[in-house]
């Protein structure tokens, strides 16, 4: 019989991981990242049966697991997957929400709707999980139909470093769009972590 491990599993999205696991080792938590692939986002239908997959194959290891997913296109999907396993989430409608606040990502898709928004991890891998995915190396001439409703990119700098704020810029130059720079840090992830471990522990 396998015994299983006290600590939490978090089936997370895989462009939430580094960052995941970053917070959780600073925190000593113990926390055991389990990353889906980030490119389940281009097709957000797909993401929550990725989960439950996930999920179930974590059950004989794990007493205790949480999922490092917001709604991220899924339209209560995953929310049916937490609910059959009774699994709490990460809060929001997609990342963005938790890096930046709900509130806060609103009211910048106030001031203006045609917002396109990077977070580090999409900065530093735009050429892969948007160019490429969408076929731009191949078709440059398809930017103007994808974006010609976008106005500007904000770049939501979990950790502004200079290697990061090149590829954000390099990005927003590639769809010919300016780019703002909205500091956010990783308070807001730590946040919705705690209240996973949180959650988690009380459930016990």
């Amino acid at each position: 019989m396998t015994t299983r491990t006290d600590h939490i599993a978090i089936a997370a999205c895989g462009a939430l991981s580094s960052d995941i696991t970053a917070i959780a080792t600073a925190n000593d938590w113990p926390i055991d990242v389990h990353p889906l692939p980030p490119l389940l986002h281009n097709q957000p239908q797909k993401i929550a049966a990725a989960v439950d997959e996930l999920v179930v194959r974590l059950q004989d290891r794990y007493t205790t697991i949480a999922v490092g997913y917001a709604d991220c296109g899924t339209y209560g999907a995953i929310d049916d997957v937490c609910a059959k396993y009774a699994l709490p989430r990460l809060g929001g409608q997609h990342c963005y929400d938790v890096y930046a606040g709900a509130q806060r990502l609103a009211q910048e898709f106030d001031k203006e709707p045609g917002t396109y928004v990077l977070t580090d991890f999409l900065a530093m891998s735009f050429e892969r999980t948007v160019i490429h995915e969408l076929g731009l190396d191949r078709y440059p001439e398809l930017r103007d139909d994808y974006f010609k409703h976008y106005h500007r990119v904000i770049w939501l700098a979990g950790r502004r470093t200079p290697q990061i704020e090149a590829a954000a810029t390099a990005a927003a130059d590639r769809i010919g769009l300016p780019l703002e720079i909205i500091d956010v840090g990783l308070a807001g992830l730590e946040k919705e972590l705690a209240t996973l471990v949180t959650s988690t522990n009380t459930g016990k």
